[in-house]
């Protein structure tokens, strides 16, 4: 390969990656950080006792179902009309806006924070599958692991800049209110603006796909769903590692979501809560990086399940979580890990599919873990009704990492990758 070729694909990569830098800033401020305390403390602060903390645990069940549903008819979309670029602009634009929309939500808006939050979650998610599915394309076998990774990394780095800027904001501003509702502002600014490299530099892959005459799209998209359903048992690994994943990503997913409104309920001021969130994404910046060199020496699998243990601990002690000291440490335990277990987990099931179906494959990767992650915050949401306090809900947890870690150990991902390359 010629220095300008090299040139060429390492910017192609670096292009890549940059929508983990722009999306992230929606996971890290409006999902996690700064949206959860805001809709806790002002958006549904006239709803009584602990109800505001079920509401937004129904509330990313909602989002997630409504995803996980389209996740997968989207991306047989895609690969049949090979326009994974197009559908990515269209639906980060829908989560762009929404998100914007937000800066709308006052005191009492519960129902508004909630409707926008679903709309900018549908936009975020639905994004990434087509942004997942141009992984394989840009990454050869070598270097998907450290390209996953390289990803997940910018994207903490990228997504904890803007925090950072927002946190300033935040603490500065005379008006808090109003610094958090221009915070949802930059999100949406930031997201569009680092959005434009992947849109420009990585190419659309070509259709390898047949077209039938006389079929749109979106009813082949349907069909090609109904085939893909029935293909999954010649690839009796990747099947296995998705239902793996589906469990094991449910714990990981509930932890980001309902981590700063769980810290809210048991009395820890807002500047702590997104402070060590903060912290969570730099220290995330080179953990996933050391994930993706651990890979090379023990595997991807086995880093995945060293992730998942530190996961069972932190679940652990978020049961017997006090102070503001307690939320620090655990924060800093999920920095180590959730980058890594992500971004390689990415990997791997990027690594057993066949290259002409990589999209369609990746909105099945999309939904398994949107249907998954249903479940975490719905189980978090009623034992929080049900008990009155969050403690249990989040001890609950260790049991998506245990059951997850065991059927993922069952993967044989050499299997997998070969049947892979022969079906490629």
């Amino acid at each position: 390969m010629t220095n300008s070729s090299n040139k060429s694909k390492h910017g192609e990569i670096l292009s890549w990656c940059m929508y983990d830098w722009a999306n992230s800033a929606f996971a890290t401020t409006v999902m996690a950080a700064v949206l959860p305390v805001y809709y806790s403390q002002v958006a549904g602060v006239t709803l009584p006792g602990n109800t505001a903390t079920a509401y937004w645990g129904y509330t990313t069940a909602i989002a997630l179902l409504i995803t996980a549903l389209l996740a997968p008819i989207m991306g047989a979309i895609a690969d049949y009309s090979g326009s994974k670029k197009k559908l990515l602009m269209t639906f980060a634009g829908i989560g762009i806006f929404a998100t914007a929309l937000l800066y709308f939500v006052t005191t009492g808006d519960w129902f508004m924070a909630s409707l926008f939050f679903i709309i900018g979650n549908i936009g975020f998610a639905t994004s990434e599958v087509f942004y997942n599915s141009l992984l394989p394309e840009v990454a050869g076998p070598g270097n998907i692991d450290q390209v996953s990774t390289k990803g997940y990394a910018l994207g903490y780095l990228g997504g904890g800049i803007l925090l950072g800027i927002n946190v300033l904001m935040i603490e500065f501003m005379e008006d808090k209110m109003l610094a958090t509702r221009l915070s949802f502002v930059t999100v949406s600014i930031w997201w569009a603006v680092f959005t434009i490299p992947i849109i420009r530099n990585v190419r659309e892959p070509k259709v390898t796909q047949i077209k039938e005459p006389n079929i749109n799209p979106f009813t082949a998209g349907f069909k090609r769903l109904g085939v893909t359903f029935k293909e999954l048992r010649n690839y009796r690994q990747l099947f296995l590692f998705l239902i793996a994943f589906w469990i094991y990503n449910d714990g990981i997913g509930t932890i980001i979501k309902m981590a700063t409104i769980y810290g809210a309920e048991i009395g820890i001021d807002q500047t702590t809560l997104i402070g060590a969130l903060l912290m969570t994404q730099f220290v995330g910046i080179p953990f996933a990086f050391a994930f993706g060199r651990l890979a090379t020496y023990i595997g991807t699998k086995n880093s995945i399940l060293l992730g998942l243990f530190v996961y069972t601990i932190i679940s652990i002690g978020g049961y017997f979580m006090q102070t503001a000291l307690h939320f620090w440490i655990l924060a800093f335990l999920v920095g180590t890990v959730q980058g890594g277990t992500q971004a390689l987990s990415r990997s791997l099931f990027g690594s057993m599919l066949p290259k002409s179906k990589t999209c369609e494959f990746y909105g099945f990767y999309g939904m398994s873990s949107k249907f998954a992650g249903i479940v975490g915050p719905l189980v978090f949401a009623v034992v929080t009704q049900l008990a009155g306090s969050s403690r249990l809900s989040i001890v609950s947890l260790i049991v998506f990492f245990i059951l997850g870690a065991f059927l993922l150990n069952k993967v044989d991902e050499k299997e997998g990758f070969r049947i892979a390359q022969e079906n490629g």
